[in-house]
């Protein structure tokens, strides 16, 4: 049974014309609120706001550190397969992309482990294909088995699962879960997905409910921004955070960014890439970063390595309280077979030693741990 009545108390063209229609006077007033609301999340990353992103910055750089410190934690994908079933018109492992298959055996996962260990990490995420055949619960529960020994933290990003499978694997040591919807609007989240069981836009929306009642300790949420107009997924990205969180009060919630990167097709055994026109610029995700902190002050706002060094460092003080470095978005890539394509390109190529001196620089501590427990400790 469906669970997603919040989503359909929304009417995406209605939030989309309330969003472009917000004035000055609203984005003042919701700037002056101590509590915001998901109308005062409609004015912060209106068209509006985009004069008042100064004072949009201090106040989430002030409210940041008052939560989180000067703290920023440091994790590491790592890619177990590119198998897929899926169709996805923006993903290197697309069922259609003619990429050679790579599954990680339990050795090779071992040289990946070394090398992460190597690097310095404690917080690694779990990255396949939606592949269930091939990369189903019986391959998850066994990667996190040979994990759980080497890492203080294991999050997850791989194809919606069941409640039980997310219990058993919760059972075992999983910590987080990451689920992005794509994008929130039926149509085009149809167009993108036109084979597998991706297509399935009402099971994938129900998955963090999935995951709330199998008792994960944190989800993560998201759009693919770029897919959609990047205003309207971010305020219904912005609802559902609102609702779990009512809902499913004992867990931890985190946002990502992802924005469309290029990506390189295998075809006749020619490498072509792909790139996308839809995304958006650097000043609209500073003012999706800021406004996402102002709504809430709790939620842990996470950049990864998709976004350029420059970028990065500016807005390391802006709200995000996690980062990836060094990553490797194939399977394998840290140590097994580093030459094999990737997922998407990255933009930020430096080490993690190079992102801890960043991090230090600009009065950082990093973090190599769980939040939890390093808080504990303090």
């Amino acid at each position: 049974m469906s669970t997603t009545t919040w989503f359909d108390a929304y009417d995406w063209n209605a939030v989309q014309q309330d969003i472009q229609a917000v004035t000055p006077q609203q984005v003042e007033r919701a700037l002056g609120n101590t509590r915001r609301t998901l109308g005062d999340f409609k004015a912060l990353i209106s068209p509006a706001a985009q004069a008042y992103l100064e004072p949009m910055a201090q106040l989430s750089h002030q409210l940041t550190q008052k939560r989180f410190g000067k703290t920023i934690q440091l994790y590491a994908p790592l890619y177990l397969s590119n198998e897929c079933q899926n169709i996805c018109t923006y993903c290197a492992f697309s069922l259609d992309n003619k990429i050679v298959r790579k599954t990680l055996t339990d050795a090779e996962i071992g040289r990946e482990v070394n090398a992460l260990k190597q690097l310095g990490y404690e917080h690694v995420l779990l990255v396949t294909g939606e592949a269930n055949q091939t990369v189903g619960v019986p391959y998850l529960r066994n990667a996190i088995r040979l994990l759980q020994p080497h890492f203080a933290h294991i999050s997850m990003e791989v194809q919606p699962l069941d409640q039980p499978e997310y219990e058993e694997l919760i059972a075992e040591g999983l910590n987080t879960v990451l689920v992005y919807q794509e994008t929130y609007h039926r149509e085009t989240y149809k167009n993108h997905h036109p084979k597998g069981k991706k297509s399935n836009f009402a099971y994938r929306l129900d998955t963090p409910d999935r995951l709330g009642r199998a008792g994960v300790h944190k989800m993560g949420l998201g759009a693919l921004l770029g897919l959609e107009d990047w205003r309207t997924d971010s305020f219904f990205t912005a609802a559902h955070l609102h609702y779990l969180e009512r809902k499913y009060w004992q867990t931890k919630y985190s946002i990502s960014f992802p924005r469309l990167r290029p990506i390189d097709l295998l075809q006749d055994d020619t490498i072509t890439s792909k790139s996308f026109e839809r995304c958006m610029s650097d000043r609209d995700l500073v003012q999706l970063i800021c406004a996402y902190r102002l709504f809430n002050e709790e939620v842990e706002l996470s950049l990864s390595t998709r976004e350029t060094p420059r970028f990065r460092d500016h807005v390391l003080k802006l709200g995000v309280t996690s980062l990836s470095a060094g990553s490797k978005t194939n399977p394998g890539g840290y140590a097994v077979e580093p030459q094999s394509l990737e997922q998407f390109t990255i933009s930020d190529e430096r080490s993690p030693a190079e992102m801890v001196d960043v991090i230090r620089r600009q009065g950082y501590q990093p973090v190599w741990k769980d939040w939890d427990k390093t808080l504990a400790a303090l």
